[in-house]
């Protein structure tokens, strides 16, 4: 078994997490055991994910969405208390990781999309590659918005809300998981022809149309499965610890 604190300085060393500005903590939000064999990671750490945690027997919970939450309420009462409790009385640690493990170059959600997507990485426009959340590429081939509607449907396995800007080919994308439908305006300014992130709202329909980029609202959870499991992963391989990737269905 591995020591639980030997775990987390090698997490918070690779993903540079210090850097970041955040909504939220990223570390170790719940402690648990002291020792961790068993590592089970999850995009959000939700009453489900706990759960099949708790039956797994692992000893540490490794998510990208966990707790406390700027501006969220401070009370532990009814649904977080829940959480929290199974996460106590089963001695679990809950580590969890937002923004850095969007932006890490190589195990975060931006690289891991661009690796299922085939896209050719030339680096963010908020940033240097690693630190930036909107990155900068180039499909495999040209194709319109329609043929890449179609492409991300096949590779996430889900139907992404499809806003078309213009009629041209895209060649130059950006894209950014999760819920930064409002960086649209960055893609546009760097010159992206086509924008993928997870959510979309009713005036990004607008901005696309105006601004001439088309963009793809390909599902928060579904852009964003890929870090967390990459990151298990790595511990698995540089650490020895058992890992198990668990993916609670969600259609947002």
């Amino acid at each position: 078994m591995l020591a639980r604190d030997q775990l987390i300085q090698a997490c918070d060393a690779e993903l540079h997490a210090a850097r970041f500005k955040d909504y939220t903590f990223n570390g170790l939000q719940v402690a648990g055991r002291e020792r961790v064999a068993r590592v089970m990671s999850g995009v959000t750490a939700c009453q489900a994910l706990v759960d099949e945690a708790v039956a797994w027997g692992a000893d540490l919970l490794l998510v990208h969405h966990g707790y406390f939450w700027k501006n969220e309420p401070l009370a532990i009462t009814g649904m977080k208390r829940r959480r929290l409790a199974a996460l106590l009385a089963n001695d679990i640690n809950l580590l969890a990781y937002h923004l850095p493990l969007d932006a890490h170059v190589s195990l975060g959600n931006n690289a891991c999309l661009a690796e299922r997507l085939g896209f050719r990485v030339n680096g963010c426009a908020d940033g240097e590659l690693g630190e930036g959340l909107i990155w900068l590429g180039e499909p495999a081939s040209a194709m319109d918005t329609t043929a890449m509607g179609r492409h991300l449907a096949a590779v996430l396995n889900r139907q992404p809300t499809v806003i078309s800007g213009h009629a041209r080919e895209i060649r130059r994308i950006a894209w950014c998981t999760g819920g930064a439908q409002d960086m649209i305006a960055q893609a546009a300014e760097a010159g992206a022809e086509a924008f993928i992130s997870g959510e979309i709202s009713e005036r990004t329909t607008h901005m696309a149309r105006e601004m001439g980029i088309s963009y793809f609202a390909a599902g928060h959870h579904a852009t964003e499965r890929y870090g967390v499991q990459a990151l298990g992963e790595w511990l698995g391989r540089e650490l020895g610890v058992e890992h198990r990737f668990v993916d609670i269905d969600n259609p947002a």
